[in-house]
């Protein structure tokens, strides 16, 4: 019997992890066969560069805007099915998002007549966008409609590409285009979701008594907001100490590197919105410990395997995908993409302190993100350029880490498999085929001996259910 539960608990995991991967990979694809158009249109990497620096501040201020209500709403959703508590979670929600946009907008009228802002209008238009549509899909995902989440990001992302190609290429507006195309995106993702789901009319009710619930969610919510403040403040400031040590053209070469590598970013999301939805289900398992163990060691080898593939595939790709104005952004890809495994793994530790609704508890450890990211910044990045924002970022976060280990025992007792250590080692290794190989197939081969290394030293439950993926993908190909 529990056997069977261990492993129907396992499948529900992949299962979850699957329908996640279709949208959040599904919406990369598209995004990620973007940056020619943008490499080639946007001419020059500084103008790129002002883009992202604006496009890291809105989600800076995303939490803000929100009021971190898109996770409050979340949490609250997911764990009652009754109609009159959605409708009381969901109409404050909206009513809180509409007061906070409304005075982003008097705010920023009040900015304009002082001190003039390249494209401000458009910077507030993608700031309140954005977070009207985060807000959105969370409550979607809450009220447990999963393939309507999934759908929203492939929605978007088809959304951006389509709208880049009509604005960006069609047009040739450059930098203003990746704005208007973001911001018209999104406004047809959120009309398209709900028109669908008709979330208003279900469960926004003005006459309904919203501040039973109020209380309970600015409580949950609030707290995140300085922690998810901190974990956001590393990746904007980074843009700002490179801008100014630096320049706008490096910014924009970084900027690229970080989202070309984002690929890893992009299966912790898919993994964390998995995980946080089935940890949060299973931590009262009496073999809780024993599973959470098994869940991150295993999470460790996945990402070390995907980032050496994945980067020494862009790698062979590089000089005819990107535009040659962009080719030196190169030589940043493989450590930003161990900053971004670094995160995820640091990202693990915080889906305790949600199974709790703790999350007060997470705030030291963001705040200790923030302090060391910009003391090092300071200290490194005029000495070593854009490689000290990186190797920051990564001994930031390997900081955080060993702090959220430390301060959730109280709560899970992971244990660290001894042969877990192996990936970080290729990683390691990873550095000089990387950096001195220009053979191809040289660098094919070592993506073979990498993926094989760390499949012969993974654990077992890892090589069992790949095995098992394997062979029923073969026994379907036959029959």
């Amino acid at each position: 019997m529990a056997e069977a539960k261990q492993h129907n608990r396992g499948k529900k995991l992949i299962k979850d992890f699957g329908t996640y991967s279709i949208g959040v990979l599904g919406s990369n694809i598209i995004t990620f066969l973007m940056f020619p158009l943008y490499t080639y249109f946007v001419k020059k990497p500084s103008d790129y560069g002002y883009f992202d620096i604006c496009l890291q501040m809105c989600m800076l201020l995303i939490p803000i805007v929100t009021l971190q209500l898109r996770d409050g709403a979340f949490r609250f959703l997911l764990e009652t099915t009754d109609i009159i508590e959605r409708s009381r979670v969901v109409t404050f929600v909206y009513r809180a998002i509409l007061h906070t946009t409304l005075l982003v907008t008097l705010i920023a009228f009040f900015i304009s007549l002082f001190y003039p802002i390249r494209y401000i209008w458009y910077i507030v238009a993608l700031l309140i966008i954005m977070s009207t549509y985060e807000v959105l899909i969370q409550v979607i995902r809450g009220l447990g409609n999963n393939k309507t989440f999934v759908s929203a990001g492939i929605i978007t992302s088809f959304g951006i590409g389509f709208f880049s190609l009509v604005f960006v290429a069609w047009f040739k507006l450059g930098v203003l285009g990746i704005f208007l195309a973001n911001i018209v995106a999104r406004i047809v993702s959120i009309a398209i979701i709900e028109y669908r789901m008709k979330t208003l009319r279900q469960y926004f009710n003005s006459k309904i008594d919203w501040n039973i619930i109020s209380r309970d969610l600015i409580k949950y919510s609030i707290p995140m907001i300085p922690v998810t403040l901190c974990s956001l403040l590393p990746p904007m400031s980074d843009r700002l100490f490179i801008k100014f040590f630096i320049g706008l053209e490096e910014t924009g070469n970084y900027a690229l590197a970080v989202r070309l590598s984002g690929i890893i970013h992009s299966i912790s999301i898919i993994f964390y919105q998995t995980w946080q939805e089935n940890g949060i289900q299973q931590y009262n398992s009496p073999d809780r410990d024993a599973f959470f163990s098994r869940v991150f060691n295993g999470y460790i080898f996945v990402l070390s395997t995907v980032l050496i593939g994945y980067i020494f595939i862009i790698k062979m790709c590089y000089p005819f995908f990107i535009a040659p104005n962009y080719q030196s952004s190169l030589r940043y890809l493989l450590p930003v993409g161990i900053s971004w495994v670094m995160i995820a793994v640091s990202n693990y530790f915080y889906i305790p302190y949600q199974c709790v609704k703790d999350t007060k508890s997470a705030t030291p450890s963001v705040v200790i993100l923030a302090v060391t990211n910009i003391t090092l910044n300071f200290i490194l990045v005029p000495f070593i350029g854009v490689f000290g924002v990186i190797v920051t970022s990564i001994i930031a976060y390997t900081f955080v880490t060993l702090y959220l280990w430390s301060n959730t025992k109280r709560m899970i007792k992971l244990h660290f498999y001894p042969n877990t250590i192996i990936p970080f080692f290729v990683i390691l290794i990873s550095f000089f085929p990387f950096y001195n190989n220009k053979n191809i197939f040289a660098d094919i081969l070592f993506i073979i001996i990498a993926t094989l290394v760390n499949y012969i030293a993974s654990p077992k439950d890892i090589k069992i259910k790949l095995l098992k993926i394997i062979k029923k993908a073969t026994f379907k190909k036959v029959t």
